[in-house]
C-alpha cells in the first residue's frame, strides 16, 4: 500500500496526506461495523470525552488489540487532544528509505481516527507525529484538533 501511494506523489507530506486519505475510507467503514457489531446496545455519543474515550478504547482494541497508550488534553488550545501510542504497529513493520526518514506511516490510523470522529458527527483534522523518547523510539501522538462547531455544541450541552 505504501508503495503504491510512494508511486503517486513526490514528497514525503504528499505520501503521508495519500495515506491518510486511504485511512479515511477505510475508517469510513470500520465505524459501521462496529457500530453494527454493537447492535441496539450502540449508544450514539454527543460529548467530546465519550467519543475520544470510544476511540481510544474500542476502535484501538479493534484494530491492534490493545487501547492506546494515553489520551491528553492539549494544554494550549482548547479544541486539541492528544492520543499517544508508544509503539504504533504501522510503524513496527515498515523499512523507509534513508531519504524518507521523516515519513510516520501512521498517518494512515489517523485517517481512520478522523474518519470515525467525522463520521460520529465530530467533525475534526487528526495528524500523526512522531515524538521519540528514550524509553519509547516509535512513540506516535495522534493530534486531533476539533472543528469549532464541535466546541459549540459541548458548551451548549454543557449548560444543560
Amino acid at each position: 500500500m505504501i508503495q503504491y501511494a510512494q508511486k503517486q506523489v513526490s514528497g514525503i507530506q504528499d505520501l503521508e496526506k495519500k495515506l491518510n486519505q486511504q485511512g479515511y475510507s477505510i475508517g469510513q467503514r470500520l465505524l459501521e461495523l462496529l457500530l453494527h457489531r454493537e447492535g441496539r446496545s450502540a449508544k450514539r455519543e454527543v460529548r467530546v470525552l465519550g467519543i475520544l474515550q470510544f476511540v481510544a478504547q474500542t476502535l484501538y482494541r479493534h484494530l491492534f488489540g490493545k487501547p492506546a497508550d494515553g489520551l491528553e488534553k492539549s494544554r494550549e488550545n482548547e479544541d486539541e487532544y492528544m492520543l499517544i501510542d508508544h509503539d504504533p504497529a504501522v510503524n513496527s513493520y515498515i523499512s523507509v528509505p534513508r531519504e524518507m526518514s521523516q515519513l510516520n506511516c501512521a498517518a494512515f490510523v489517523a485517517g481512520i481516527i478522523e474518519a470515525v470522529l467525522d463520521g460520529s458527527l465530530f467533525p475534526s483534522r487528526v495528524t500523526a507525529h512522531s515524538v521519540p523518547t528514550d524509553q519509547f523510539p516509535m512513540k506516535t501522538v495522534f493530534l486531533i484538533k476539533f472543528d469549532e462547531s464541535v466546541l459549540e455544541r459541548e458548551a451548549i450541552l454543557q449548560q444543560q
